[in-house]
């Protein structure tokens, strides 16, 4: 238990040398801001049913709202039905919880504009139901995990995210990272032994051949990196400033990196716990015994990471389904190309970490 907290302080070390500096600032409140986002709850709806110029019924809405936060804080408000953004407006209840917008029109008139419900709540009571379970289930074990979860999220956000907003290398900064993340998050979850040091050690070999064949894989198929809408946001806001292509490369990094844990620690305990049960096994025979199941977790692991793919781009392949345009020219297409070459580069590795972490575990278990 020390070990994982000499891990947490030096990750937490790692992450306060690189904290963007803080900036407190003081706003006046003594003055209407000209744009503003405010938390509101909708009191009541309004319904009035009027007659267009061709003659048809239309039901116009209004909602009633009270500010619960920002500088219009206890005050009631108005919001006619125009004034709603791309949710549903039929959708909007007494008691929701909104986001709202203002801004001064050019007559210094106050407009308010519905932008979206609060989700905080529910994303909130998701993530206790997945903590409390993850406790129950794994004990220790699942703290150590959560842990680990927590130190790669405060390394994406805190070191990660803002030197590539700052220009910096996409690709450099991730390799970087990566080799904080892994130790951190293995050691935390699984503890500090031989098998996790050869877990390590077969995710970093995998890594770095599946970044090299990532690479090589954007360069032949002459992928930009700037074929979603994403990016193309990234590239209006700071124009020449961040290297696409670099971040599609890191992000296919990360990627991996959250995909190998899994297979690794388990062909690193299926040798050891063979060797335990039979330690008269040769080299060999416990490669060879291992492969066995690692095959198994080949199947399994790369249909669920194409499944897992498919499933985030469903929107994107529902617009290719009715396309008279044969497969082999929508493959074609960047956003799709980025996505195939992806998952395959991920599959790749995935396969790849199965016979070099076992026989790492299988070499270092016949020497112990």
């Amino acid at each position: 238990m020390n070990r994982k907290i000499f891990v947490i302080f030096i990750a937490l070390l790692f992450l306060l040398s690189f904290f963007p500096k803080i900036i407190f600032a003081i706003s006046d409140t003594s003055s209407v801001p000209k744009e503003e986002r405010f938390e509101a709850q909708i009191l009541r709806v309004d319904r009035e049913t009027i007659i267009d110029a061709e003659g048809k019924e239309e039901t116009k809405l209004s909602y009633k709202v009270k500010a619960v936060n920002g500088y219009f804080k206890g005050r009631e408000l108005t919001i006619n039905s125009q004034n709603v953004g791309q949710v549903k407006k039929s959708e909007f209840r007494v008691g929701d919880k909104i986001i709202v917008a203002s801004y001064q029109s050019p007559g210094a008139k106050e407009v308010f504009f519905i932008e979206d419900y609060i989700r905080r709540d529910s994303i909130m009571w998701l993530f206790l139901a997945f903590v409390i379970l993850v406790f129950i289930v794994g004990r220790k074990t699942g703290l150590g995990s959560l842990a680990g979860m927590a130190v790669s999220f405060l390394i994406i956000f805190y070191f990660i995210l803002p030197r590539i907003i700052q220009g910096q290398n996409p690709v450099l900064i991730t390799v970087i990272a990566s080799t904080f993340i892994i130790p951190a998050t293995y050691y935390l979850s699984h503890g500090f032994n031989l098998k996790t040091n050869i877990a390590i050690v077969g995710s970093v070999i995998t890594l770095v051949f599946s970044g090299i064949l990532a690479y090589f894989s954007l360069d032949l198929a002459r992928l930009s990196g700037l074929a979603s809408e994403e990016a193309g946001f990234i590239q209006a806001l700071n124009p020449d400033m961040i290297n696409m292509r670099g971040l599609l490369l890191a992000g296919i990094l990360i990627g991996i990196i959250g995909v190998i844990d899994d297979i690794t620690i388990s062909q690193a305990s299926i040798v050891f716990q063979l060797k335990k049960a039979s330690p008269k096994l040769s080299f060999y025979e416990l490669y060879t015994r291992a492969m066995v199941v690692g095959k198994d977790h080949i199947a399994s692991m790369v249909n669920t990471l194409i499944l897992v793919y498919t499933g985030a781009s469903l929107p994107l392949l529902l617009l290719f389904i009715d396309n008279p345009t044969p497969f082999t020219q929508v493959i074609n297409h960047e956003i799709i190309a980025e996505e195939i070459i992806r998952t395959l580069v991920a599959s790749i590795g995935l396969v790849f970490a199965v016979p070099i972490t076992t026989l790492l575990a299988a070499f270092y278990a016949k020497l112990k």
